[in-house]
């Protein structure tokens, strides 16, 4: 049975057409994976879904009495609210039964005398009213979806972390019941474990999924079919994502031969045209009408998005110690993010930081950074170091300023990249900002476009240590996988803080995991090995009955051990490494 269906429809913004005469039938039970470039229209055709936007021409057609939610990529709720609050709020006007029963329910606890009658009388009414608005089975759900989320109710939403916040979206999704279900990059500010946790719920969901989401990961795990936006049309692929870009790259191939045909052929008939006299003798007016509607067709074209152009330089060598660190450890309101963290970091080392959000892995970064001093321990910095640092909340863009603006602060129109002078608008078009969007303000940008400019503007500075927290979010897959190509190759020294499982296999070669209660152990190479390495760790202590506690204990020792180890055997995951790095010493 079909969900919904797009007959021709399209929709402009600016005079940009987003959809152009689109068409897509989706049937119950499908879990699709919308993709293209950023900008293309993924999150605005969403909303179209949704019913949040009308289109300018064409039919949206949804099944009778469809129950559908959406949860956008910035979820807006009310920050004084608690949990509870906003699951009940999402329900209409039973939601406020639910949530005053509960409240009643909490004050007859503590209530007595005349105040405890009231309660009861006011119970009774509230339990009525719950059994004619089918109040119960909501109540229920409310309950379920709490539980299955692990979402405290009582918790202020305001005080939750960009993950818990997510989470609270979804289950404002949830407690509906929808029968479609709409995500708009789900694993954004996610940690790898909640990323895991909702691909395992999404699985067992019995409704119909729509998704846009960079993690290709994700995508390769949930999709059953891929629904391709591009140049305004709809193309749907029965194929998960990694036989998707097979099949991609093949039709592309095909569409790049047949343009070349077609425009030797429109150039042959501009020679025959241009010559005057001679062509208007034949009389030929079959093929000058051909000619003009090849002229049309020409100038119909949609081209292939471009695909960004990085480039990146390490600048002066640095030394070949980066940092040393020693015994460190940091606390915060008694609680400790780091204890006796010991690593000695080289140049060349590409190192990805994993584990919950709110373990650490950004004071960590700090601290190895120099900007924040450890409560105990000792930190040596190398010599010759150049340090670039990609804040993931974009912090250090001005919402204010224009593009251009934020690449020449300092008034000018040339940039320095690899030591060579560049234009500001050519060298923003290499980040695929067209010329009339430079003067555009930062806060008019998508959150795939925020991040591509503070690369950009990154990008402009020679760096030997570079510091990433978070790049690829909102990153379409395209430039992801160029961005990945690019920090495979980088000569420099490279600290990762990512919950992309398969741009931290692409990148590092190894894994600084947080294990909790302030203990972190590397791991030799990538994503993959670091959980092989953990569940052989897991399986080992449990075997000999001293657990995973008993096995953080040597963190240390293991974080310099196997950094020795590594060097020592050779052992560079990554072939953007460089094999004729002299033997580093420990």
């Amino acid at each position: 049975m079909a969900v919904f269906a797009l007959e021709q429809v399209s929709l402009a913004f600016d005079r940009v057409p987003l959809l152009d005469e689109a068409a897509l039938q989706v049937e119950s039970g499908e879990r699709l994976a919308l993709v293209g470039r950023n900008g293309s229209g993924k999150s605005t055709l969403l909303k179209l879904l949704a019913g949040d936007l009308l289109p300018d021409a064409g039919t949206v057609h949804r099944a009778h009495a469809l129950r559908l939610a959406l949860v956008p990529q910035e979820p807006v709720l009310d920050p004084d609210h608690t949990v509870e609050q906003a699951l009940t709020n999402a329900l209409g006007a039973v939601g406020e039964v639910v949530a005053d029963y509960h409240h009643a329910t909490a004050q007859l606890t503590v209530a007595q005398g005349a105040e405890a009658t009231a309660l009861m009388t006011r119970l009774h009414t509230l339990q009525t009213e719950l059994e004619r608005q089918d109040g119960w089975r909501l109540h229920t759900q409310v309950e379920t979806v709490l539980s299955r989320l692990q979402l405290d109710p009582t918790a202020r939403v305001g005080a939750l972390s960009s993950g818990w916040q997510r989470r609270v979206a979804l289950a404002q999704a949830l407690v509906g019941d929808p029968e479609l279900l709409l995500l708009d990059e789900p694993t954004n500010h996610l940690d790898i474990g909640s990323i895991e946790w909702l691909e395992s719920y999404l699985l067992s969901f019995p409704g119909t999924l729509v998704f846009v989401t960079h993690d290709r990961v994700f995508l390769d795990r949930l999709a059953t079919g891929i629904v391709e936006l591009d140049r305004g049309r709809l193309r749907r692929f029965h194929a998960n994502w990694t036989a998707y870009r097979e099949h991609k790259n093949a039709l592309l191939a095909v569409e790049d031969t047949e343009a070349a045909q077609f425009d030797k052929r429109l150039a042959e008939e501009e020679v025959w045209i241009r010559q005057g006299v001679r062509a208007r003798r034949t009389r030929n007016e079959g093929r000058v009408r051909r000619l003009m509607a090849m002229r049309e067709g020409r100038s119909a074209r949609r081209e292939v998005a471009g695909q960004v152009s990085f480039t990146l330089s390490s600048g002066a060598r640095s030394g070949q110690m980066v940092v040393d660190a020693e015994g460190i450890s940091k606390t915060f309101d008694d609680y400790g993010v780091l204890r006796d963290f010991s690593a000695r970091i080289m140049r060349g080392d590409r190192i990805g930081l994993v584990g919950p959000n709110g373990i650490g892995k950004s004071t960590l970064i700090k601290i190895l950074m120099g900007e924040l001093l450890p409560d105990a321990g000792r930190l040596r910095f190398g010599t010759k170091l150049s340090k670039v640092y990609f804040d993931q909340r974009r912090a250090q863009l001005d919402p204010e300023a224009t593009l251009w603006e934020t690449l020449c602060p300092h008034g000018g129109d040339q940039v320095m990249v690899a030591g060579k002078p560049h234009h500001v608008v050519s060298y923003l078009a290499d980040f695929l900002f067209p010329r009339q969007s430079i003067r555009a303000p930062v806060k008019t940008l998508s959150g795939g476009e925020r991040n591509r400019l503070l690369l950009a503007r990154l990008f402009t500075q020679p760096a030997n240590l570079l510091v990433l927290d978070e790049p690829t979010n909102d990153l379409d897959t395209e430039t992801l996988e160029l961005l990945e190509g690019l920090l495979a190759e980088y000569d420099g020294t490279l600290l990762l803080a990512s919950h992309d499982r398969a741009f931290l296999d692409g990148v590092v070669t190894s894994i600084y995991a947080f294990e909790g209660k302030g203990r972190v152990r590397e791991y030799v190479g990538g994503y993959s090995d670091w959980q092989q390495g953990f569940a052989s760790a897991a399986h080992g202590q449990t075997a000999s009955g001293g657990g995973l506690n008993q096995a953080a204990s040597t963190t240390s020792a293991g974080l310099q051990g196997a950094t020795r180890a590594r060097r020592a055997a050779g052992i560079h995951r990554n072939p953007g490494k460089r094999a004729d790095d002299p033997a580093r010493p420990a």
